[in-house]
């Protein structure tokens, strides 16, 4: 293949690589252990100490046997909800918080979508990630941490946004299940890998 097709197929395959998927986990909580009792559940994504690319997160298909009490708190850059609805965090405030009264039942269950420029495009220079915090607490207050080992804030797991676009689950609750869902690419990703391998056929050597 001549060299110039090779180098402009390879630039094909950068274009379609320089925009990232967006990162999704699920997360699977087994509560039944503490079923009944009347407390309590935090949600958060904040930015580092340092400077944060932008960042936004998506709290998506919340379902629980358990009972939401209502009148939640929301701190900082959180809309939409209240849950189950969806929710909408960025990290352009120090603190965005979303905390709500729960009786908890034997699961919850909700998805959790990392998108946005730290995401989909990394700066590379950032000296700070940003870090959502699923914590749960067994008082109406948020005060005394529920299925964690983690007795100062009560988180079950967290996921860091790194400063290079990926992420990292930390997980404090044997109880709270973190697993990726795969990334679907993106539409434009498909249009570029489908022209690369139409231009390979193409230019293939007839074989004799």
């Amino acid at each position: 293949m001549h060299p110039h097709l090779i180098r402009s197929l390879a630039l094909l395959i950068c274009l379609g690589s320089a925009a990232r998927a967006d990162i999704e986990y699920l997360f699977a909580v087994d509560t039944s252990s503490i079923s009944g009792t009347s407390g309590s559940f935090d949600l958060q994504f904040n930015p580092g100490p340092l400077t944060s690319q932008a960042a936004s997160l998506q709290i998506l298909n919340f379902t629980s046997d358990g009972t939401l009490a209502g009148g939640a708190s929301e701190i900082g850059d959180v809309s939409g909800g209240p849950l189950p609805a969806a929710l909408t965090f960025d990290n352009g405030t120090a603190f965005n918080d979303y905390f709500e009264g729960f009786t908890f039942g034997s699961s919850i269950n909700f998805e959790v979508r990392l998108f946005g420029p730290a995401v989909n495009s990394p700066d590379g220079t950032s000296a700070s990630g940003s870090t959502f915090g699923f914590s749960m607490f067994s008082d109406a207050a948020g005060t005394i941490p529920a299925l964690t080992t983690d007795v100062i804030d009560g988180f079950g797991a967290t996921v860091g946004v790194n400063p290079d676009g990926t992420a990292t689950v930390t997980s404090f609750s044997p109880q709270t299940n973190v697993a990726p869902v795969s990334a679907v690419p993106e539409p434009s990703d498909m249009i570029l890998l489908g022209i690369a391998g139409i231009l390979i056929r193409v230019l293939r050597p007839a074989r004799t």
